[in-house]
């Protein structure tokens, strides 16, 4: 008995001594492992990166930039369902737990014992906390070491942080495949929806996603993928998260994805949106730009923008079709499977509703085309194969370019067209504008390019955008970096310096020939009108800027002075230093569209200041507004307490005024005329009050048109990348003011004729049109109202002594100049 006492009582002191050891060694590991754990208290401040998202003026998306594709979402936000789908998946007890599952951990033991030397990846039997400790406390690496490490972080996580936010770290951290990160991402990436809208299937298919993104492609392993969302949805039901009709009919949903890019999700918005991704990169840098979560607001009218898109992309192809055909995109083996071998060719994919396809055979009357087949989210050729006819009807533009057929139409098809042709084309409409079932007309690419800008005069808001025929094709924004001669839409900014120093609409100046010797080895230059060798004599300067006269803008520019020419263009943004040379003031200098409409919206606005602008407002990741375009000061915006009758809120406008608000007016009214009845009378369509001016360079390389209505700046120009001329047709009253006529129809078609606005002081006369003084009563002739800044108009009478232009010739008698602007140098009254 005594030897089993002490026996006994050995083997309880082996015991404690063994037990006491293990809890030694257990503290020491802890103590090894401890000492260099990452600091978990980070995670209370933790700012993942989030992707900038930008809307247009109505909400639409219009661009998402992200190196994660990631938006945060506050776990009161997430839905029940897709929480409930996640801990199914990943961790039924995570509520129960201390950040250790030791049942799950058995389980991986014995699966490790199991498959040791099996070359298997271990089972990890991590909880929610645990993962969240990897994710951002630790790497990948697969070891014991990271384990324990692992371990030890998870239940101190689990100490300082509730549940709640220990899981809306992991549902916005985790990688679910496709280039997304969390939750709302993946949801917008696979379902195109927002979590609230998820349905079981899809809540529960991305539940599966975070073991093994990579396996569970929806297309690629789509049966796999199907598998492991029924084994979620098994999981749901089991815990009671889920009725049993409704896991019936989850199960028998099909995995369908509607994955979307990154790009521009408003269509023909892509210019718009990468220039306000060029802007925010400026301001606030890379990190900022991809990681910040920034939320932009743009100036996109997505309206504006889809009709200033398809106006300037017919203006480009009409003009483009009147050249001739140029032949195939390219040319293909059609033998064997001819859809594989056309999906390998680079397609513009911004140009809808055109498509690429190849020509599979012809005849005189007709070719069969096969069109382009898509792909599918993993990378696979769609197996349909589309297939219609381009018949007579749909080559009728082409015809040759040159030789002795140039101009006429091919009388067969099988004449342009060869088998093995691969081509753009489009449905062919009828008369009444309905689709023509299986017939499509042929396109080219157009090789002429342009660009256009639609702007609120009052703010510089950019309403739409057109860098180009396609972004796809081309990412050079012409409308803000192509740099080209404006022409003639520059001399409204030499009238204004002229307007500002003494002169009026109706000032008398000579159209005449004009010599400037340009100093010792230069040679003189003879500048000349559109129509060379036709002159006009005296005329007054608003007929002047109607018929776009070059030699009365070079003689004001000359009495004026090009030193304060530069200075007005300067001012008004549209060359940063205009060298004093007299050709400066037809437009010689090169400036950019975008640069072009703000000048103009000063004019349609009555000289404020504007500074042209994508983006309304951007805030950061937490809502705070971070910039707004908007800077003036609204007094009684702020009322506490409500509405108590106190008087109306006022905005108070500090802009600077570059211009006389009555010479701005002066300058709107004679480029009225221009479009009543001058070079840009095509504009009379639009059938609501339009002031502008048309432009084309020397040697017709670009044609411009810059117009305004009292609330829309429109203006666009059409030329080659590589400067050429146009064609000896190409003018800007013929070939630009058109398409801003078609986009302004549209763009006005619900707006009322809201005339412009005369400002305090101008004094409305009415004056002979050609003489531009008073008419004498009972004189014949045409009569306009003209507008005068005060003590400006002309007399009731006058008494011509004698008048001489200012080179020196005899001015016609009886055309007298206006009594308060004197003919400089030379005129006498």
């Amino acid at each position: 008995m005594r030897l089993l006492v002490r026996f006994v009582g050995f083997l309880f002191t082996a015991g404690t001594v063994v037990f006491l050891v293990g809890v030694a060694g257990v503290a020491g590991a802890i103590w090894h492992f401890s000492r260099d754990l990452p600091d978990y208290s980070q995670l209370q401040d933790y700012e993942p990166p989030v992707m900038t998202r930008i809307h247009a003026s109505d909400g639409a998306l219009l661009g998402e930039y992200a190196k994660e594709r990631r938006l945060y979402l506050p776990i009161q936000a997430m839905p029940k369902l897709v929480t409930n789908a996640f801990l199914a998946a990943e961790d039924k007890n995570f509520y129960e737990h201390g950040g250790m599952d030791f049942t799950g951990m058995a389980r991986a033991a014995v699966a490790y014992v199991q498959n040791f030397g099996s070359n298997k990846r271990p089972q990890g039997a991590s909880t929610i906390t645990q993962q969240v400790a990897k994710n951002f406390l630790l790497t990948n690496e697969v070891s014991f070491t990271r384990k324990i490490k692992e371990a030890l972080l998870a239940m101190r996580i689990e100490r300082a942080y509730s549940k709640d936010r220990i899981l809306e770290l992991y549902l916005n951290e985790i990688y679910l495949g496709l280039g997304a990160y969390g939750i709302a991402a993946a949801s917008l990436v696979y379902f195109d929806k927002s979590v609230n809208e998820l349905t079981v299937a899809e809540a529960a298919y991305l539940a599966a996603l975070p073991k093994a993104p990579g396996t569970l492609h929806p297309v690629r392993n789509r049966d796999r993928s199907i598998e492991r969302r029924n084994y979620v949805i098994d999981r749901l039901l089991e815990n009671g998260w889920i009725k049993q009709a409704d896991a019936d009919k989850a199960r028998k949903e099909p995995l369908v994805v509607a994955s979307r890019s990154n790009a521009a999700h408003t269509f023909a918005g892509e210019y718009f949106a990468e220039e306000v991704r060029r802007d925010i990169f400026e301001r606030y840098g890379e990190k900022k730009l991809y990681e910040g979560g920034l939320s932009v607001r743009a100036t996109l009218d997505p309206k504006l923008q889809v009709m200033a898109r398809k106006a300037m992309a017919a203006g480009l192809v009409n003009f483009d079709e009147a050249q001739g055909w140029r032949g195939p995109v390219s040319k293909l083996d059609i033998s064997g499977d001819w859809g594989v071998k056309l999906a390998d060719v680079k397609s513009l994919s911004d140009i809808s509703p055109w498509r690429m396809a190849v020509v599979l055979e012809t005849s005189d009357q007709s070719a069969r085309i096969g069109f382009q087949p898509g792909r599918e989210l993993g990378g696979a050729i769609s197996k349909d194969r589309q297939t219609g006819l381009i018949t007579p009807e749909g080559i009728r533009w082409t015809r040759p370019t040159s030789g002795s057929a140039r101009g006429k139409t091919q009388a067969s098809i099988a004449q342009i067209l060869s088998p093995g042709d691969v081509i753009y084309a489009d449905p062919l409409f009828d008369k009444e504008g309905k689709p023509v079932e299986g017939q499509y007309r042929l396109r080219q690419l157009p090789e002429v390019s342009g660009a256009m800008v639609a702007m609120d005069p009052w703010t510089g808001r950019v309403l739409a955008m057109v860098g180009g025929f396609s972004f796809d094709q081309s990412q050079f924004n012409r409308a803000t970096q192509a740099y080209r001669q404006p022409g003639s839409t520059f001399k409204p900014l030499v009238y204004s310096a002229a307007m500002d120093n003494g002169y009026t609409p109706s000032t008398i100046m000579v159209d005449g020939p004009i010599e400037i010797d340009q100093g010792p080895g230069v040679g003189v230059w003879r500048p000349e009108n559109f129509s060379v060798g036709s002159y006009r004599g005296p005329i007054t300067l608003r007929e002047a800027l109607k018929w776009s006269v070059n030699t009365v803008t070079v003689r004001l520019a000359q009495d004026v002075g090009m030193p304060l020419i530069g200075e007005y263009a300067k001012r008004f943004g549209v060359y940063d230093e205009l060298p004093n040379y007299l050709s400066y003031s037809l437009g010689a200098g090169e400036t950019t569209v975008m640069r072009m409409v703000t000048a103009y919206s000063m004019l349609a606005n009555g000289g404020r200041r504007v500074k042209p602008t994508l983006i309304d407002r951007i805030q950061d990741r937490y809502g705070r507004t971070i910039f707004k375009h908007d800077a003036r000061e609204c007094r009684g915006c702020d009322a506490p307490g409500g509405w108590k009758n106190q008087p109306e809120p006022q905005l108070v406008d500090r802009r600077e005024l570059v211009l006389d608000p009555m010479t701005a007016y002066q300058i709107t009214s004679m480029m009225e005329g221009v479009v009543q009845g001058g070079t840009a009378s095509v504009l009379r369509q639009v059938g609501k009050p339009i002031a502008g001016k048309t432009g084309t360079t020397s040697d017709g390389k670009d044609v411009w048109f810059i117009g305004f209505s009292p609330d829309l700046v429109v203006g666009l120009y059409l030329g080659y990348d590589k400067p050429r001329s146009l064609g000896r047709a190409a003018q800007g009253g013929h070939t630009a003011a058109p398409i801003v006529k078609d986009f302004m129809k549209l763009a006005l078609a619900d707006k009322p004729a809201t005339p412009f606005k005369v400002p305090p002081g101008i004094r409305l006369v009415r004056v002979d049109a050609k003489s531009g003084m008073r008419p004498n009563p009972g004189e014949g002739g045409r009569t306009i109202l003209e507008a005068f800044k005060p003590g400006t108009a002309p007399p009731d009478n006058y008494a011509v002594v004698g008048v001489v232009d200012d080179g020196g010739v005899p001015m016609q008698p009886g055309i007298p100049p206006d009594a308060t602007n004197v003919m400089r140098p030379g005129g006498l009254y």
